[in-house]
């Protein structure tokens, strides 16, 4: 049904481009066959009928799908996981390599994100040398506590 839709819309663009080029060009065009009224016929046809069909044609067929339930990205901290640290790892005041370090958390100190981050750069809480602090590390060098070396 669709394909003979789409033939007819596109036969109806021919008859109306046969009628606009006897209409609005010179009849000396059409004496013999040539390149420019075999131009003029292709063109029109296709743009009459691709305006026709996109105007008179059948709808498209869009099939939503389902939706999916929403995953987190592996990348993305989470409020409360804990992670343990790589190498020893700079904590810093904001995101960042030019931003001020305010410890070094050796490597295997587990921390905990806080669930902010601003790009690879997560806020997290670690216990350095007895006391709490909190700042910005490199995601890139966080493993989460079942992950292998």
């Amino acid at each position: 049904m669709s394909s003979t839709t789409s033939i007819a819309l596109y036969a109806a663009g021919l008859l109306l481009t046969l009628c606009l080029a006897a209409w609005l060009t010179p009849r000396t065009w059409w004496r013999r066959p040539n390149a420019r009224a075999l131009t003029v016929l292709a063109c029109g046809t296709a743009l009459l009928g691709a305006l026709l069909h996109g105007l008179f044609g059948p709808p498209a067929i869009v099939h939503a799908a389902a939706p999916a339930e929403p995953e987190r990205a592996a990348d993305t901290p989470v409020a409360g996981e804990r992670y343990r640290v790589r190498d020893d790892l700079n904590l810093r005041a904001a995101a960042g390599v030019n931003a001020a370090r305010l410890a070094v958390v050796p490597a295997g100190t587990q921390v905990t994100a806080t669930g902010h981050h601003e790009g690879d750069w997560w806020k997290v809480s670690a216990d350095v040398e007895g006391k709490k602090r909190e700042g910005w590390a490199s995601s890139l060098w966080l493993r989460r506590r079942q992950e292998g070396s």
